[in-house]
């Protein structure tokens, strides 16, 4: 009598469950509140997102009100603001400013502003980014935020989701923690963005962009705090471990973000933005609202090398 063969473990098993409280923790460990004079905080959660008011974006930043939205960044890890009327591609750079210079996005559309992207979605061009991610990973330098602003919302959909991936690290079991603890993984554009393009147009890519490695478990350039750094559509694969013991660890790993404890929504409206720490969190555009129109426009942030 042959032996039964056995089925490969599901991937949505064990991983995800968990009953209960989480560990959810707003700051890294010793690190203590910011005091605000000048910006209002409303928490989405508390201890993750933040819509900020008190603050007029058209305005001139001076270094006091640049200084408060630097430490509500830290803090929160995405913040949000809504009314910005008159809001323009000029001031969204002005406020990304704030945190370092653009980065572009080689695959995105350009606008006549540098280093502003539109992301332009309706009938003839259906949303694509509902996947968790983190934005360039596949770089060297991974940007270190972001900042989205709404062009044109349809009436209903479109949401965007934040996931803390310091909160995810945090409730990684202790054994997974020292598992990890010093893995690297290959972070590639090619499954993604290369599913767009022929041969040629790969290899041009290839030779300007290469496979690049982070981390697994980074130390926010910033804080200081251990950040979870692997994502589905741009991590392919952990180093120093074999196909299957690479591929059974990524989906236990990315599999984290999809967890609602960690997570927060945003509901955009007409003068809204948001500006997320890239690193600390992952994010994941809601395509509940096709065929009606979609307009964003998007700055990275440039970033450091992550250890």
């Amino acid at each position: 009598m042959t032996s039964p063969v056995e089925r490969p473990k599901p991937v949505l098993d064990k991983p995800l469950m968990h009953y209960g409280s989480r560990v959810l923790e707003r700051l890294a460990p010793g690190a203590e509140p910011s005091a605000y004079e000048r910006l209002e905080i409303d928490p989405l959660t508390p201890h993750f997102g933040a819509v900020l008011g008190g603050v007029d974006l058209t305005r001139p930043i001076d270094d006091g009100l640049a200084e408060e939205l630097r430490q509500a960044l830290l803090e929160w890890k995405v913040i949000f603001f809504r009314n910005q009327t008159g809001f323009t591609a000029e001031h969204q750079l002005a406020l990304s400013a704030v945190w370092g210079s653009p980065e572009p996005n080689p695959f995105f559309p350009k606008t006549e502003t540098a280093g502003v992207s539109r992301l332009a979605k309706d009938a003839k061009a259906a949303g694509n980014k509902n996947i968790w991610h983190s934005d360039h990973s596949f770089m060297a330098n991974p940007a270190l935020g972001s900042v989205l602003r709404a062009v044109e919302v349809p009436a209903a959909g479109g949401d965007t989701m934040w996931a803390d991936m310091a909160a995810a690290y945090d409730n990684l079991p202790d054994d997974m923690k020292e598992r990890i603890e010093h893995l690297t993984a290959v972070h590639d554009w090619e499954p993604s963005w290369g599913a767009l393009m022929n041969d040629e147009q790969k290899a041009a890519f290839r030779e300007v962009w290469p496979r690049v490695e982070h981390p697994v478990a980074v130390r926010h350039p910033r804080s200081g705090r251990r950040t979870l750094y692997v994502n589905e559509p741009f991590t392919t694969r952990i180093q120093g471990l074999t196909e299957t013991e690479s591929r059974e660890l990524l989906d236990i790993l990315v599999l984290q973000a999809r967890i609602p404890e960690y997570q927060v929504r945003f509901h955009w409206e007409p003068d809204s933005i948001a500006v997320w720490d890239n690193i600390a969190a992952q994010h994941y555009a809601i395509n509940d609202y096709y065929p009606r129109r979609r307009v964003m426009e998007r700055i990275a942030i440039a970033g450091v090398p992550l250890s």
